[in-house]
C-alpha cells in the first residue's frame, strides 16, 4: 500500500523532498503540496508528478489522501503545522528546527505526549549519512577505547543573506548539536563560543568557534565558517583513546592529474548530503508501516533548540555557560 505524502514548502528543501518522494522512495507517493507561491507550488507539483496544489497547508493536512506530512516551510511555522499534523493524527518528517524557540519546542511535545503516540521525526538527515554512521559504529564497536574529543568542521562558500552569528549558531551548527548527541551518545552540558579573527568577506562576525563540554566530559569543537569561498566543506575527527576516526567533505572519486590529487567539493549541503536524504525519506516511510520510529524524535529536536538558545546566549557572555538539562519523558526514551 502506498503512502500519500503531502508536501508544505516547495522552496529548495521541498522541492528536493519532491523529487525524493517521487523519483526514490518505495511505498509512497506525492499526494499535494502546499506553499505560499502558487506559481512555484505547480511548478514543482508538474515535475514530481504530485497529485493536487493544495493553497491551505492545514487542509493539506486534513485532506484524507494525505496519509503523511512532510513540513518544509519556513522555521517559523514549524511548530504550528506540526501540531496540526499531530492532532490530526498524521506522521510528519518535520526540517529542522523543530521550532525556533525552545518554548515552542515544548508545545510540540506536550502535543505529542498527548496524542500518546510517536509520530514526528526531525529532518537531521546526517543521522543517515553513511560517514557518520560508520563513526558511530567504529567507536561503538570499542576498538578505540572512550571518545575524548570531536573535532567538528562546517564551512559554507557563502552564508545566506539573512544570515548572521545568531543564525550560524541557531541554523548550521544546530546539525553539529544533532550529530554530537548521536555520535556520543551523550548530552551537552555547558557552551561557549569564541570569535577567531573576522573575515573581511563576511557580513557578520565569521568565523565563530563553538566549544562544548558533554555530559562524559568530552570536549567538541565546531568551526563555523559560513563564508569560506572555496565551496561546502563538512568533516570531522573523532579523538578516541587508542586512535583516531575521520570523515572527510566528499563522498566523490580523487583524481590524480598532473601532480595533483584532487577531489571536488560540493557547492552545497544538498549534493554532499543526497545519499542522506534519501536514506532518511525511505525510513520514515518504512517507519510508518511498521510503526517503528524512526531518526531524531521531537525530544531530540526540542534538546537541540535549548543546546543552541545557550549557544546564541554565549555569544554575548564571558565565558561557558550552563545548558539546561532536562530528563527525558519515558515516552521519548523507548
Amino acid at each position: 500500500m502506498s503512502i500519500g505524502v503531502g508536501i508544505i514548502g516547495a522552496g529548495i528543501m521541498g522541492a528536493d523532498h519532491a523529487r525524493i518522494i517521487a523519483g526514490s522512495v518505495a511505498g509512497a507517493h506525492l499526494a499535494a503540496i502546499s506553499d505560499a507561491d502558487a506559481t512555484r507550488a505547480k511548478a514543482v507539483a508538474d515535475e514530481t508528478g504530485a497529485g493536487r496544489v493544495m493553497a491551505d497547508p492545514y487542509a493539506l493536512i486534513a485532506d484524507p489522501e494525505v496519509g503523511a506530512v512532510l513540513i518544509a516551510s519556513p522555521d517559523a511555522t514549524h511548530a504550528d503545522y506540526t501540531i496540526a499534523c499531530i492532532k490530526a493524527g498524521k506522521p510528519v518528517l518535520c526540517e529542522k528546527p523543530l521550532a525556533p524557540t525552545a518554548a515552542e519546542g515544548l508545545r510540540v511535545i506536550e502535543a505529542e505526549l498527548s496524542a500518546g503516540k510517536r509520530l514526528v521525526q526531525l529532518g537531521f538527515m546526517r543521522r543517515f549519512d553513511p560517514g557518520y554512521i560508520e563513526v558511530k559504529q567504529q567507536l561503538e564497536s570499542g576498538r578505540f577505547g572512550a571518545a575524548l574529543a570531536f573535532h567538528c568542521v562546517h564551512r559554507n562558500a557563502t552564508a545566506a543573506p539573512h544570515f548572521d552569528e545568531a543564525a550560524s549558531i541557531f541554523s548550521s551548527c544546530g546539525h553539529e548539536i544533532d550529530i554530537t548527541r548521536f555520535v556520543l551518545s551523550a548530552e551537552l552540558t555547558r557552551v561557549q563560543v569564541l570569535r577567531p579573527r573576522k573575515s573581511a568577506l563576511a557580513r557578520f562576525h565569521d568565523p565563530l568557534l563553538a566549544v562544548f563540554e558533554t555530559s562524559a566530559g568530552q570536549l567538541v569543537d565546531v568551526e563555523l565558517f559560513l563564508n569560506a569561498q572555496y565551496g561546502y566543506d563538512v568533516r570531522g575527527e573523532l579523538v578516541c583513546e587508542t586512535g583516531c576516526i575521520a570523515f572527510g567533505p566528499a563522498l566523490n572519486t580523487a583524481v590524480r592529474h598532473d601532480g595533483v590529487t584532487s577531489t571536488s567539493l560540493a557547492p552545497d549541503w544538498r549534493p554532499r548530503f543526497a545519499a542522506a536524504y534519501r536514506i532518511q525519506n525511505q525510513a520514515w516511510i518504512k517507519s510508518i508501516s511498521t510503526g517503528v520510529p524512526a531518526g531524531a524524535s521531537a525530544w531530540d529536536g526540542y534538546l537541540v533548540t535549548v543546546a543552541a538558545d545557550a549557544g546564541v546566549r554565549a555569544l554575548t557572555a564571558t565565558g561557558a555557560i550552563a545548558i539546561p538539562q532536562e530528563k527525558c519523558p519515558a515516552f521519548y526514551s523507548l
